[in-house]
Protein backbone atom coordinates (compact mmCIF):
# COMPACT_ATOMS: atom_id res chain seq x y z
CA UNK A 1 0.00 0.00 0.00
CA UNK A 2 1.52 3.36 -0.92
CA UNK A 3 -0.72 5.73 0.25
CA UNK A 4 0.19 8.84 2.32
CA UNK A 5 -1.04 10.84 5.17
CA UNK A 6 -1.95 13.46 2.55
CA UNK A 7 -3.95 11.15 0.15
CA UNK A 8 -5.63 9.80 3.15
CA UNK A 9 -6.92 12.91 3.92
CA UNK A 10 -7.77 14.35 0.51
CA UNK A 11 -9.58 10.82 0.21
CA UNK A 12 -11.59 11.42 3.38
CA UNK A 13 -12.50 14.78 2.34
CA UNK A 14 -13.54 13.87 -1.18
CA UNK A 15 -15.48 10.50 -0.11
CA UNK A 16 -17.63 12.79 2.58
CA UNK A 17 -18.21 15.47 -0.18
CA UNK A 18 -19.28 12.52 -2.74
CA UNK A 19 -21.53 11.27 -0.13
CA UNK A 20 -23.15 14.57 0.81
CA UNK A 21 -23.20 15.54 -2.84
CA UNK A 22 -25.10 12.42 -3.76
CA UNK A 23 -27.36 12.29 -0.89
CA UNK A 24 -28.47 15.75 -2.16
CA UNK A 25 -29.09 15.32 -5.61
CA UNK A 26 -31.55 12.34 -5.11
CA UNK A 27 -33.20 14.38 -2.35
CA UNK A 28 -33.64 17.13 -4.76
CA UNK A 29 -34.86 14.38 -7.03
CA UNK A 30 -37.39 13.57 -4.77
CA UNK A 31 -38.67 17.60 -4.51
CA UNK A 32 -39.03 17.43 -8.14
CA UNK A 33 -36.39 19.92 -8.25
CA UNK A 34 -35.23 21.22 -12.04
CA UNK A 35 -33.53 18.03 -13.69
CA UNK A 36 -30.45 20.18 -14.68
CA UNK A 37 -30.01 20.93 -10.93
CA UNK A 38 -30.33 16.94 -10.14
CA UNK A 39 -27.66 16.54 -13.07
CA UNK A 40 -25.41 19.36 -12.39
CA UNK A 41 -25.07 18.63 -7.89
CA UNK A 42 -24.85 14.23 -9.42
CA UNK A 43 -22.18 14.88 -11.91
CA UNK A 44 -20.01 17.06 -8.64
CA UNK A 45 -20.89 14.12 -6.42
CA UNK A 46 -19.62 11.64 -9.54
CA UNK A 47 -16.59 13.67 -9.67
CA UNK A 48 -16.04 13.35 -5.92
CA UNK A 49 -16.53 9.84 -5.97
CA UNK A 50 -13.87 9.30 -9.13
CA UNK A 51 -11.07 11.95 -7.03
CA UNK A 52 -11.71 10.31 -3.80
CA UNK A 53 -10.93 6.62 -5.24
CA UNK A 54 -8.14 8.39 -7.58
CA UNK A 55 -6.71 9.27 -3.72
CA UNK A 56 -7.45 5.66 -2.22
CA UNK A 57 -5.71 4.06 -4.83
CA UNK A 58 -2.64 6.60 -5.09
CA UNK A 59 -3.59 7.63 -8.31
CA UNK A 60 -3.71 11.17 -7.94
CA UNK A 61 -5.81 12.14 -11.63
CA UNK A 62 -3.50 14.73 -14.33
CA UNK A 63 -7.04 16.56 -14.54
CA UNK A 64 -10.59 16.26 -13.14
CA UNK A 65 -12.79 15.64 -16.48
CA UNK A 66 -14.02 11.98 -16.35
CA UNK A 67 -11.74 11.03 -18.84
CA UNK A 68 -8.42 11.42 -16.72
CA UNK A 69 -10.31 10.53 -13.45
CA UNK A 70 -10.80 6.84 -15.73
CA UNK A 71 -7.65 6.93 -16.56
CA UNK A 72 -6.39 7.42 -13.77
CA UNK A 73 -8.47 4.58 -11.95
CA UNK A 74 -9.07 1.95 -14.57
CA UNK A 75 -5.47 -0.29 -13.70
CA UNK A 76 -6.81 0.04 -9.89
CA UNK A 77 -10.19 -0.65 -9.82
CA UNK A 78 -12.35 -3.59 -11.93
CA UNK A 79 -15.19 -1.14 -13.69
CA UNK A 80 -17.81 -2.81 -15.80
CA UNK A 81 -16.89 -1.99 -19.09
CA UNK A 82 -20.38 -0.04 -19.80
CA UNK A 83 -20.41 2.00 -16.78
CA UNK A 84 -16.69 3.09 -17.71
CA UNK A 85 -18.22 3.87 -21.12
CA UNK A 86 -21.11 5.93 -19.10
CA UNK A 87 -18.52 7.56 -17.09
CA UNK A 88 -16.60 8.68 -19.90
CA UNK A 89 -19.60 9.99 -22.19
CA UNK A 90 -20.30 12.64 -19.90
CA UNK A 91 -17.02 14.89 -20.93
CA UNK A 92 -19.45 15.30 -24.74
CA UNK A 93 -22.36 16.09 -22.29
CA UNK A 94 -19.83 19.21 -20.71
CA UNK A 95 -18.02 19.31 -24.16
CA UNK A 96 -14.78 19.94 -22.00
CA UNK A 97 -12.29 17.35 -24.66
CA UNK A 98 -11.96 20.44 -26.32
CA UNK A 99 -10.76 24.02 -25.54
CA UNK A 100 -11.29 25.52 -28.88
CA UNK A 101 -15.36 24.43 -28.99
CA UNK A 102 -16.40 24.26 -25.24
CA UNK A 103 -19.94 24.09 -24.70
CA UNK A 104 -22.34 23.22 -21.59
CA UNK A 105 -24.67 21.11 -23.34
CA UNK A 106 -27.88 21.11 -22.06
CA UNK A 107 -28.78 17.79 -19.93
CA UNK A 108 -32.11 15.89 -20.44
CA UNK A 109 -34.00 14.28 -17.97
CA UNK A 110 -32.86 10.96 -18.21
CA UNK A 111 -29.48 12.33 -17.97
CA UNK A 112 -29.70 12.94 -14.51
CA UNK A 113 -31.39 9.84 -13.53
CA UNK A 114 -28.58 8.05 -16.02
CA UNK A 115 -25.54 10.15 -13.52
CA UNK A 116 -27.23 9.16 -10.03
CA UNK A 117 -27.52 5.33 -11.32
CA UNK A 118 -23.70 6.39 -11.67
CA UNK A 119 -23.30 7.32 -8.46
CA UNK A 120 -24.47 4.83 -6.84
CA UNK A 121 -22.77 2.44 -9.59
CA UNK A 122 -19.15 3.90 -7.99
CA UNK A 123 -19.85 4.21 -4.86
CA UNK A 124 -20.80 0.58 -4.31
CA UNK A 125 -16.94 -0.13 -6.04
CA UNK A 126 -15.91 1.30 -2.94
CA UNK A 127 -13.80 -1.31 -1.29
CA UNK A 128 -13.97 -0.66 2.55
CA UNK A 129 -11.76 -2.95 3.47
CA UNK A 130 -8.85 -1.41 1.46
CA UNK A 131 -10.45 2.05 3.08
CA UNK A 132 -10.55 0.29 6.59
CA UNK A 133 -6.68 -0.78 6.17
CA UNK A 134 -5.73 2.68 4.68
CA UNK A 135 -7.19 4.65 8.15
CA UNK A 136 -5.34 1.72 10.14
CA UNK A 137 -2.16 2.75 8.42
CA UNK A 138 -2.47 5.97 9.60
CA UNK A 139 -4.34 5.57 12.91
CA UNK A 140 -7.58 7.23 11.75
CA UNK A 141 -9.65 4.14 12.40
CA UNK A 142 -13.53 3.82 11.37
CA UNK A 143 -14.37 6.04 14.23
CA UNK A 144 -16.68 8.64 13.80
CA UNK A 145 -15.77 7.75 9.79
CA UNK A 146 -18.85 6.56 7.84
CA UNK A 147 -21.30 6.48 4.84
CA UNK A 148 -23.58 8.77 6.03
CA UNK A 149 -23.44 12.37 4.68
CA UNK A 150 -24.54 13.87 7.90
CA UNK A 151 -21.01 12.62 8.87
CA UNK A 152 -19.65 15.17 7.38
Amino acid sequence: MTVNEYDLETFEEKYRDALAYHWRAEQFQRANQRYSLVFNVACVALESYLVAMCYLYDSPPLNHNYICLMNALETEVDFPKELNKEIRSLDFIFGICSLDDYFHGTPEPEDADRVLNMCASVRELFDQERIAEVRAAFGEGAAGKTDSPAAG
